[in-house]
């Protein structure tokens, strides 16, 4: 059901509840007094027919028809167009839920238009009906609320993006692989949760410089004056996150860099020593060959071989292997492969 919940005030007091749209457009023009219609996701039919009755502008409307529009303030005529950007914290899948508010304020009536469960606008209708003579202040006082409300929910968005920041830098330092996605992960929710945020510093400064001209109490432009120190605060917060996340990604860079010239480093010490290993090895493999090849030819026994019968064949074979063999010591030495 779209109508959420409709009602009728009078001296900020709830005086009708009003079964259908058409019904509170009657009691309007019977009665003096404000109308607040809470709307969950509206169809054209309805949206077109609140445009007709309070004359809003159709810029405003096909916003609100078609939804995913960034967080701004705009005015046509007495009529005030808003756009919210309420989010809340998940604790579960620790992550942050954007949803998207429209508002329409005029003269004698409030609209608010839901695309998400955020913000809960049934503890600000409880709030301000506990509190007439705040409501009596007109839709002005009830954009306050709302506005006070979004505010009030980025407080927990802010403590638990905090938490995850700490649990990102004990993950950095402890060489966990995932780290990197879940830095990037953060990083854009940090980014959304700064664009829903920030703009609203602009549009409290403009409604609090429009105060005179439209007439807004002293005391709500006090409370104004508020909020908007809040989301200073917190888009503040917003921009320390956003740098905090940036930094982290360079240090995981870093030490991702660190961690593969240590391995190159530690593959290349390896690959030197085993480099050495195979120079010894081959080293003395030819050293020795030399006198084995000596010694294989001598050992063949061949009738026709003068060296046999020959006396100083043995004293030579025996000199020319030690002198063969500590030719190619003496070469290898010098090539430091010994």
């Amino acid at each position: 059901m779209p109508l959420i919940d409709n009602a009728v005030y009078v001296d900020g007091r709830r005086t009708e509840n009003p079964g259908s749209l058409d019904e509170t457009f009657e009691i309007l023009r019977e009665r003096s007094g404000m109308a607040w219609i809470g709307l969950y996701r509206p169809d054209a039919i309805e949206l077109r027919s609140l445009a007709a009755e309070f004359d809003l502008h159709h810029l405003a409307v096909d916003d609100a028809l078609a939804g995913h529009q960034r967080s701004k303030l705009e005015r046509y005529g007495e009529t005030l167009f808003v756009v919210l950007r309420p989010a809340r914290y998940l604790d579960a899948e620790e992550s942050v839920e954007f949803g998207e508010l429209h508002v329409f304020i005029g003269p004698g009536f409030v609209v608010t238009i839901r695309h998400a469960e955020s913000p809960n606008l049934k503890v600000v209708r409880r709030r301000m009906e506990s509190n007439p003579d705040l409501l009596a202040l007109g839709p002005q006082a009830v954009l306050y609320a709302i506005l006070d409300e979004v505010v009030d929910e980025y407080g927990p968005v802010v403590a638990g993006l905090e938490n995850d920041i700490d649990e990102i830098e004990d993950q950095l330092f402890g060489g966990d692989p995932a780290v990197s996605r879940r830095i990037f992960a953060l990083l854009r929710e940090v980014i959304e949760f700064q664009r829903a945020a920030s703009p609203l510093g602009d549009m409290l400064s403009a409604l609090l410089k429009g105060s005179e001209k439209y007439g807004v109490d002293l005391e709500l432009q006090r409370a104004l004056r508020d909020v908007h120190d809040h989301v200073i605060k917190i888009t503040e917060r917003a921009v320390a996150f956003r740098v905090l996340l940036q930094n982290a990604l360079t240090v995981h860079a870093t030490v991702v860099t660190q961690g593969q010239n240590d391995e190159m480093r530690r593959l290349s010490e390896s690959s030197l020593a085993q480099t050495e290993q195979t120079k010894k090895i081959s080293s003395w493999a030819a050293i020795l060959f030399a006198p084995a090849l000596i010694g294989t030819i001598y050992g063949m026994n061949f009738d026709h071989m003068p060296e046999l019968h020959w006396p100083l064949g043995y004293p030579l074979a025996v000199a020319a292997m030690l002198v063969s063999g500590g030719a190619l010591y003496g070469v290898f030495k010098a090539k430091r492969w010994l």
